[in-house]
């Protein structure tokens, strides 16, 4: 369900008995990418690694790529879960029984009153919560200026230096932090920062976006960085709202921000390093 909605994979993990098996699910939940990255994901492949010509073959050679880049996902969310079951969360695996019963027609009303009330207007409403002010947030940011700088340049560049070593750049981190709310915005919020706008505005075309990325020092090694950390970083803010309902603890609603996050940062320092020392060896020889 991840593939969906964190949030809606979150909720689901409440079908899982054992209360340790759960919390793995949950805490590995936002290691799935949601409806909210494939767009960032499937731009990215796009214009760094397959082209905009828009022909078959570029099609079928992104959908792989895609693929790659799901199956990758699913491979790390089966390593952490087994790293948190052998440490913080170890314990004897439980068994996994399916009952099947006795069939019985469904009340399709009583299923679509129920779906709305406890799944979909529960998220919805996380979400809003957290919207409404973080859209605030980032319009004062992107407003209000300082010595003829915008809050938001001035951001940019404090997290610049660190940004590097990710093989990213300011503003990329950046849109990730106010990306909290939703993770459709990051790269409206990278375009928007470079076009130094005081709204979000259409992205335009993948050639132009590229452009604009290119123009800004973007290499295939930033791409790839920024698809790593959109793998891997927190959840959105209505992920975090959800895991901090199911779990009731705010010290697992933490832990689910920081694990993806940390992993994230030290997969785009290794990816970074490794395209720096390959360019040397190259110049080199």
């Amino acid at each position: 369900m991840g593939f969906g909605c964190n949030a809606a994979g979150v909720v689901g993990c409440r079908i899982i008995d054992s209360p340790r098996e759960r919390l793995l699910a949950i805490l590995t939940n936002s290691f799935v990418p949601c409806n909210g990255r494939f767009p960032t994901l499937i731009a990215l492949i796009t214009m760094f690694f397959v082209g905009t010509g828009g022909s078959f073959g570029d099609s079928v050679l992104s959908s792989f790529m895609l693929t790659g880049v799901i199956v990758f996902s699913v491979g790390i969310t089966f390593f952490v879960t087994r790293f948190l079951s052998g440490t913080i969360l170890k314990g004897v695996p439980s068994s996994f029984t399916l009952e099947l019963p006795p069939y019985r027609c469904p009340q399709v009303g009583k299923v679509i009153l129920r779906s709305i009330m406890e799944r979909t207007l529960f998220v919805l409403g996380r979400a809003a919560a957290v919207a409404a002010p973080a859209g605030m947030v980032l319009w004062i940011l992107a407003n209000v200026s300082v010595n003829g700088a915008s809050l938001l340049a001035v951001c940019s560049g404090f997290l610049d230096p660190f940004a590097r070593l990710m093989g990213l750049d300011g503003v990329i981190l950046l849109a990730f932090i106010l990306g909290l709310p939703a993770n459709e915005i990051v790269l409206p919020i990278i375009v928007m920062a470079y076009l130094a706008e005081g709204s979000i505005a259409e992205t335009g075309s993948l050639p132009e976006m590229k452009a604009l990325f290119v123009s800004h020092g973007w290499t295939m090694t930033t791409a790839l960085c920024t698809m790593l950390f959109s793998l891997m970083h927190w959840p959105c803010s209505t992920t975090l709202l959800t895991i901090k309902k199911e779990t009731g603890s705010w010290k697992w609603t933490i832990l689910a921000a920081l694990l993806p996050a940390s992993l994230g940062i030290i997969s785009c320092m290794i990816v970074n390093l490794s395209s720096t020392l390959m360019k040397s060896l190259s110049f080199f020889l």
